[in-house]
C-alpha cells in the first residue's frame, strides 16, 4: 500500500496519507462494495451513513477496505470510479502525490453544493 491511515493535517481526523510518491493514474485501491437500496433506514441511523457512496440512482455502496477513509476536498487528488461488473469502488490518483500528502476525494461529484460536515466529529469520538 502506498499510504497509511493517519491524522488529516487539515481536519484533525483519520485519513489516508501517502507513505511514498504515488504516480498520476495509479490505482491505489479497489474496494469490494456492499451494495444496498438507497434510504435504507437501518444504515441511515448509523455512523456508516457518513461513509457511503452513490452506486446508481437506486443504490448506495459501502466501500470495504480503506476507501471510505478518504476525506473530502473540492481540490481532490483521487478519483472514485465504480466497476459494476466486479462490484468494486476504484480509487485512482489524478496527479502525482508526494509522501505526507493526504489522499482526497470529492463527496459531491465536484458540484458546488457544500457538504454536510456532520461526519467530522464522529471520527474523533470513535478513534
Amino acid at each position: 500500500m502506498p499510504f497509511n491511515v493517519g491524522i488529516s493535517p487539515t481536519l484533525s481526523i483519520r485519513g489516508l496519507i501517502a507513505s511514498e510518491k504515488i504516480a498520476e493514474g495509479q490505482v491505489i485501491e479497489k474496494c469490494p462494495a456492499v451494495i444496498y437500496p438507497k434510504n435504507e433506514e437501518i444504515i441511515e441511523q448509523t455512523v456508516f451513513d457518513h461513509y457511503v457512496f452513490d452506486w446508481d440512482e437506486t443504490h448506495e455502496a459501502l466501500a470495504l477496505g480503506y476507501g471510505s477513509l478518504c476525506n473530502h476536498s473540492y481540490e481532490r487528488n483521487v478519483s472514485v470510479d465504480y466497476d459494476f461488473e466486479t462490484k468494486e469502488i476504484v480509487f485512482t490518483t489524478l496527479r502525482e502525490i508526494l509522501p505526507g500528502e493526504e489522499l482526497l476525494i470529492s463527496y459531491n461529484d465536484d458540484s458546488l453544493e457544500p457538504i454536510d460536515p456532520g461526519y467530522l466529529g464522529l471520527d474523533k469520538e470513535i478513534g
